[in-house]
Formats: C-alpha cells, structure tokens, sequence
C-alpha cells in the first residue's frame, strides 16, 4: 500500500508520551520506525498499568493500555546506551536514518557520543528532533518536568476550572496529558517541516522541542486577549472569555453544550429555545454586546433551558445549524454514530495472539492513506530483524550481544 512517509527510516529513542506521540504519527503515515528501548525494561509506560494487555490465555501481560496507546506500528529493539558497545549499534542506525528522536534529559546523549554534532558527521542529512521538559536552553533546562508541572506553568490552569467565587471552584488541569500529546504533535509537524527543507537543501537539521514552549503557545487567544487589554485571563469555567452564549445549560433532565459563535447562529438560537425577544433586545444584537452583556443574558437562556430535556434541544438545535451537542462518557463517544461511521475505534493484530483495540489517526489522506500495520511491539520484538537485516548482523554476534546484556 502507497503511504506518504513509507521511504522513510526514523530512529526512535523517546519514551513515555510527547516523543512516542510524534514517532506514532509517523509510523501511522507509513514511516519504518524502530523504537530503541533499555533492555530488560523498556519504556516506562509499559508498567503504566492496570490495565494491561492480555495474553491468548487471558493473563496480564507487562505491556500497559497507556504505552500501547502511543506505540503501534513500531518496531522494538533494546540497547544499552551506556555502554560503548550500545553506542556503536545506535551510530551504525543513525548513519542511514532520515530522522532521530529523542526525549533525554539535556546532555545526556552528549555523553554517550549521540548528540547531533556527533552525528552530523555521519548523516549530514538526519533531522534530529530532542524533545525535553524547558527545552536546551535558559535557566531551567537542565530540571526535570511532567505535563501537570507545565499545565500549571504554561498558564493553562490558571484558565481551566470554575471561578475561584463558585463552587468548585479552583485551578484543574486537562483530563489527559495535554503538554505531552500537543509537544508531540508540534515535533511531528516541525519534523515534516524539516524533511520538505532536506529536499531543497539537501541537508538535514537540530530541531529544539520543549514542552513548556508548547504549552505557553497554545494559550493563543487568551495570551493575545491579556496582551491588548492588559487584564489577566481568569477561570470561567464551561464559559467562553470572547463568545455568549458559549457553555453547558442544565435542562430538564441532563445538560447540553452551547456553542454560538456568530450573530446569525445567536438569532437561530433564540428563534430554537423561542425568546425572539432575546434576538431583539438592542443589548444582545451583536458578539461585543452579549459579551459586555452576558450577566443579563444568560440567566435568561439558563431559565429557559430548563423547560426541555437535552433530548428534545439537541435535535431543535441541530436542525437550526446551532452548534451544540451532548457530554458523553468514554463509552458514549465510541456509541456515537458519527465516531463509528469515522471508524474512530480500530483492532490491530497483537504478537501475544489476538487483536487489541486502539485509536484511529484522524488524517485522512485521499492517496496516501494511512497504514496501521501492528499493535505495539513487545519489549526487543524486533531486535533480531533489525540487527540482522539493517545492520548485517550475524546470528552468532547478536546472541554475544544478547548474553552480555547489551541488547
């Protein structure tokens, strides 16, 4: 099958989530990526459990759901980085890949001869990508950090979460790792950036990811919303700073979510939930003014949302062209008829027997499309085949390896 990145080799030295996020995304596209873990323990998310994945027999294997989220479609060798040996196999991978990644602490693979200058020399044409918490760089290169640290750094919780006034209120951060999963998917994009220039230039680059510099840029429309006014953004719960009405009503039985973003859908609304007099009123008539406004409004929406079920609004609205929808649970999202028509949900083949479920990508290529070819690896799955075909490898010299804990 045709893929848009099948002609490509990617060195894989990342663990946990922002680095596997970008090396999943160009293993889906169709990418040979060979993801380099410590031997005997791998990726720290394997243990990341429960739940674990199941072997034919129904057991528990080692392997986490939280690292087979973010690795299929690779293969997995182990290596020894400390030891010289190690450092050689990772040379010898490097000196024929198109991309490395990696996510160690700053100066790390400096140490161990693998950092870009390193091997520059070898492969003028590698893009290689670092990924670290403050990046390589300021005064906080060299600290540790995880995505809640940067939640709260970045600015994110200060923006996230009911109004300290109401109940519940206080800093939350994202339901999932949010610095980790948008860090990944900015390397991806840098990383495809950087091989479109290797076509023009011929040569390859250092590409400086980090995830509080991610973090910080997505706060997009607030930042530039404290930049002109001068005011600090605050937690406004399921509300939107720019935009009424723009959050979650109770109804008669359940809640829904409104998203009004223009004044042609603000009139629709009104006409839906029938207050016309709200459209009317001089106060409301345009973006601006229900923001300025929105004390007066929306009890008024709130009052009147009320008188139905969620049932009976989403359909009103929906057929209106009001933007709006239910809160579903994890299990509800994958019920959804849109999701399963979008085949959001895949089962891919697992060398333990079977299949497992995981997530689709949601690019979609019209002649390049994208290819899941296997669960995530075993832990050194693919050592042998890698060792033997891509480096050369004989039996003999592998198993040495292998019995002196280097692979």
């Amino acid at each position: 099958m045709k893929t848009a990145l099948g002609h490509l080799k990617v060195l894989d030295l990342t663990r946990v989530l922002a680095g596997p996020w970008a090396t999943q995304n160009l293993a889906d596209m169709g990418a040979d990526v060979i993801k380099v873990e410590r031997p005997g323990a791998g990726d720290d998310t394997r243990g990341w459990g429960p739940p674990f994945l199941k072997d034919a027999d129904g057991r528990d294997t080692t392997d986490a759901a939280y690292y087979l989220s973010t690795n299929r479609g690779k293969k997995s060798i182990t290596i020894d980085l400390a030891s010289e040996e190690g450092q050689q196999i990772v040379r010898e991978l490097a000196r024929d890949a198109d991309v490395l990644v990696e996510n160690y602490k700053v100066g790390t693979l400096a140490r161990y001869g693998l950092a870009y200058d390193d091997l520059r020399p070898l492969n003028p044409r590698l893009v290689y990508c670092s990924i670290t918490g403050f990046g390589q760089d300021g005064p906080y290169a060299s600290l540790p950090g995880y995505d809640f640290v940067f939640q709260g750094m970045g600015g994110l919780m200060s923006i996230t979460g009911n109004a300290d006034s109401e109940p519940g209120g206080g800093p939350v951060k994202s339901g999932v790792a949010i610095s980790d999963l948008l860090t990944g998917m900015y390397a991806t994009t840098a990383i495809l950036a950087a091989l479109e220039h290797r076509h023009v230039s011929g040569e390859g680059q250092y590409i400086d990811m980090a995830l509080l510099d991610c973090i910080v840029a997505i706060n997009g429309y607030q930042a530039m919303n404290h930049f002109m006014s001068g005011k600090i953004p605050q937690r406004m719960g399921n509300m939107h700073p720019n935009m009424v009405p723009y959050q979650v009503f109770r109804c008669k039985e359940g809640e829904v979510i409104v998203a009004v973003g223009n004044d042609s859908q603000y009139a629709s609304f009104c006409k839906v939930i029938g207050r016309r007099d709200l459209a009317d009123d001089p106060r409301f008539l345009t973006v601006g003014l229900r923001n300025v406004n929105r004390d007066a409004l929306i009890p008024q929406i709130a009052e009147t949302m009320l008188t139905r079920t969620m049932k009976e609004w989403v359909p009103k609205m929906e057929a209106a062209n009001v933007p709006c929808g239910p809160i579903n649970n994890m299990q509800q999202v994958f019920e959804d008829p849109q999701v399963r028509h979008r085949q959001m949900k895949l089962s891919l083949p697992h060398s333990v027997g079977g299949d497992v479920p995981s997530l689709a990508n949601p690019i979609r290529f019209s002649g390049t499309p994208i290819r899941y070819r296997h669960a995530a690896p075993t832990l050194g799955e693919h050592t042998n085949e890698v060792l033997g075909a891509r480096l050369g490898m004989s039996v003999e010299r592998i198993a040495a390896l292998k019995a002196r804990g280097i692979v």
